[in-house]
């Protein structure tokens, strides 16, 4: 079985997966000797995954800090490059387990629709009225 049938499955998270989608995993895997790469990969994308699915923020962290030790050893160039960018980000990464998961994706969405929005604004000549029209969108101005 070629990897490419089974592609959409390499894409899902374990914790996800059906026993038959388990069994077509295990079965492309063994079907070439070449596929061990991808199979260590995805393994590795997975444990990623587990840090941020763990019952309590310390065994996350625990997850995290054998990721960060781990792929830097790992003989597949792709992983070894992410366990070097991950150690390069490796306060951050661990910091999202010390804040109790304090992250930005409420100010990272609030950009992006000011960034959706911006193209209609271009007919205001009043800066005052541009704010007003980004904090209404942002949901900053109640009126």
């Amino acid at each position: 079985m070629s990897l490419y049938r089974v592609r959409n499955i390499l894409r899902a998270g374990r914790e996800n997966l059906t026993e038959r989608q388990h069994a077509r995993l295990e079965q492309a895997w063994a079907a070439d000797d070449r596929h061990v790469e991808v199979e260590v990969a995805w393994l590795c994308a997975q444990q990623v995954r587990d840090c941020y699915h763990q019952a309590s923020h310390a065994a996350g962290r625990a997850i995290a800090e054998k990721v960060l030790a781990s792929f830097m050893t790992c003989p597949i160039p792709q992983v070894k490059r992410l366990g070097k960018t991950l150690n390069q980000w490796r306060r951050e990464l661990l910091g999202y387990f010390d804040t109790d998961g304090a992250n930005n994706g409420g100010t990272e969405a609030v950009n992006g629709l000011i960034e959706l929005h911006r193209p209609i604004a271009r007919g205001f000549r009043n800066l005052e009225n541009y704010r007003l029209r980004m904090l209404l969108i942002g949901g900053g101005l109640n009126l």
